[in-house]
């Protein structure tokens, strides 16, 4: 009875022990073969971040931005070097720091003035440099949308911020409509014309015979004012 009893005791005792040894071995073979998955680092440099983080991808590697810096060689936004050199082998899921080119240091900038927003932003890029600040201004003289003034301006030092005056048009000034009856429509558009209105016509002749808004009619600088033309001389 004894013997029967403890070997029905042994039989749970050997498939415990076999079951765990089974375990261990798993854990321990997973583990090698974790620790031996190795991939080939891919070259980044000269490349987009976008191209960069594609390659890595499919490499089962993960992209990081460490930073950016001049060079006179690799064009801006691509990257100038990575922390693993190509080829190496690294562990899956790896991160690759990289840093990515700002282009060639400049001394100086080019002349913005005169240029719209977009001209001024494609000259700067040829220069690893970009707008770091747009401001608004009223200007009699520049056309709107286009820069009245820049800081830096070209003959000073460069600085990490560029600024840029940028024309809102003229202030917006509110006239009583003058009366441009009989007047020649030379004499009418001279007139408009100093008070920052356009003009349209209708109709034959060179003389203003109607016109809309009315005398007196409260207008605002860049409104148009049409005139109805008739046949004749002035002051008929």
């Amino acid at each position: 009875m004894q013997k029967k009893l403890n070997a029905f005791i042994k039989v749970p005792l050997f498939i415990a022990a076999f079951v765990l040894l089974g375990l261990i071995f798993g854990y321990i073979t997973f583990n090698i073969l974790s620790f031996s998955r190795t991939v080939e680092v891919p070259s980044l440099v000269n490349i987009t971040l976008i191209e960069a983080n594609e390659a890595l991808t499919k490499a089962g590697l993960y992209l990081k931005i460490e930073g950016e810096d001049f060079d006179s060689v690799v064009p801006a936004g691509k990257i100038m070097r990575q922390d693993e050199p190509p080829g190496n082998k690294v562990k899956e899921k790896r991160v690759i720091k990289v840093v990515v080119s700002k282009g060639p240091r400049v001394f100086s900038l080019p002349l913005l003035v005169n240029e719209t927003v977009s001209e001024a932003e494609s000259l700067l890029i040829q220069k690893g440099l970009r707008i770091g600040k747009i401001i608004p201004v009223h200007s009699e003289s520049v056309e709107k949308g286009r820069i009245v003034a820049q800081r830096p301006e070209p003959d000073e030092k460069l600085t990490d911020m560029i600024r840029v005056l940028v024309s809102a048009g003229p202030h917006e000034v509110t006239y009583a409509c003058p009366d441009f009856s009989n007047k020649t429509l030379e004499e009418a558009r001279e007139l408009a014309k100093k008070m920052t209105l356009a003009v349209e016509t209708k109709g034959q002749g060179n003389i203003v015979a109607g016109q809309k808004p009315r005398p007196g009619t409260p207008v605002k600088s860049g409104e148009t004012i049409y005139f109805d033309m008739k046949e004749g001389t002035a002051y008929d």
